[in-house]
C-alpha cells in the first residue's frame, strides 16, 4: 500500500465531495479490511462509474445512504 489510509481518504474526498449526489466520505471496513467509503444520496450508475475503485492501495466502497444532514443540537 502506498501511504496511509488518511492520505487516501483526503485524496478521495477532494476528488468527489463536490460531485452532485455524493453525501460524504469516511474510513471504514469492507470484508474486515480497511477501506475508503463514499456515501451516495441515491444509487446512480453514472456517478458510480466516475468514482475511483482504489486509492492509495485501499479499496473504495460505495454505500447508498440517502441525503446526510448535519445534526443541529
Amino acid at each position: 500500500m502506498s501511504g496511509s489510509i488518511e492520505e487516501a481518504l483526503d485524496r478521495v474526498t477532494r476528488r468527489v465531495i463536490g460531485m452532485k449526489g455524493v453525501s460524504g466520505t469516511a474510513i471504514g471496513t469492507s470484508g474486515g479490511k480497511p477501506c475508503i467509503k463514499v456515501y451516495l444520496e441515491r444509487d446512480d450508475p453514472d456517478l458510480r462509474s466516475r468514482l475511483l475503485r482504489r486509492a492509495g492501495g485501499f479499496p473504495v466502497d460505495v454505500e447508498v445512504t440517502g441525503r446526510v444532514r448535519r445534526f443541529k443540537g
